[in-house]
């Protein structure tokens, strides 16, 4: 899959009907659960180090750039307390169709908020996921000042909401080496630990998994 390919313009391709063919496309509805399997499993990667991991409803998650809430739903079955976020409010209202229909009492809070400007108290969420959706935080900037701004403002902030040992994965797709440094090291700045990994070694850009943990002061 290539980045020309496989993922839409942000915003246009988020709005409106387009909103709702995505929520439609099985094969997205797939990859997208998939991912967010393969994100938690790496949540507890022993690389990060040993996790006395307990039942997932002891935990409080924050779904980052939730869209339609595939990954929030994921979530939501396997037992986690989930708040789930998303900028684009054609996307969150899918989500919310989703939560509705349960016809249960439900943990998880679907809100409308910027991943860049997360309205949280500190300590709050034990882990952070986000699928897809982080490279949209430097979305119409063109200067690398204002990038690095941009990633290390939004970085010290998940720190901040983290508890301490929080863990965080971000599942993304920087176009070039160049892009994921830049993203590696604003958390590394900001009190995170951790490493990448990609389904393919060789490729530049394309899918990439950033494993972190807060680091305790």
């Amino acid at each position: 899959m290539t980045r020309k390919h496989s993922l839409p313009y942000f915003p246009r391709d988020y709005l409106g009907e387009k909103a709702v063919e995505y929520d439609n496309l099985a094969w997205m509805e797939r990859n997208q659960k998939n991912t967010t399997l393969k994100c938690v499993e790496y949540l507890f990667d022993p690389t990060l180090g040993n996790y006395e991991l307990m039942d997932y409803s002891n935990y409080l998650i924050l779904d980052m750039g939730c869209g339609t809430g595939f990954s929030t739903e994921v979530l939501f079955n396997l037992g986690f307390n989930v708040v789930a976020i998303d900028i684009l409010m054609d996307m969150l209202e899918r989500a919310y169709q989703k939560k509705v229909c349960r016809y249960e009492k439900s943990l998880e809070e679907l809100l409308l908020a910027s991943i860049s400007m997360l309205p949280f108290k500190p300590q709050i969420f034990d882990f952070i996921l986000s699928i897809s959706a982080y490279n949209f935080i430097i979305h119409n900037k063109s200067e690398i000042k204002s990038i690095k701004r941009v990633l290390n403002d939004t970085a010290r902030t998940l720190s901040c909401i983290l508890k301490e040992k929080g863990r965080m994965v971000i599942e993304f797709y920087p176009h070039n080496e160049k892009e994921l440094h830049l993203f590696v090291s604003s958390f590394i700045s900001n009190n995170f630990n951790g490493f990448y990994i990609k389904d393919n070694p060789d490729q530049t850009g394309g899918q990439t998994f950033l494993l972190l943990k807060k680091e305790v002061k």
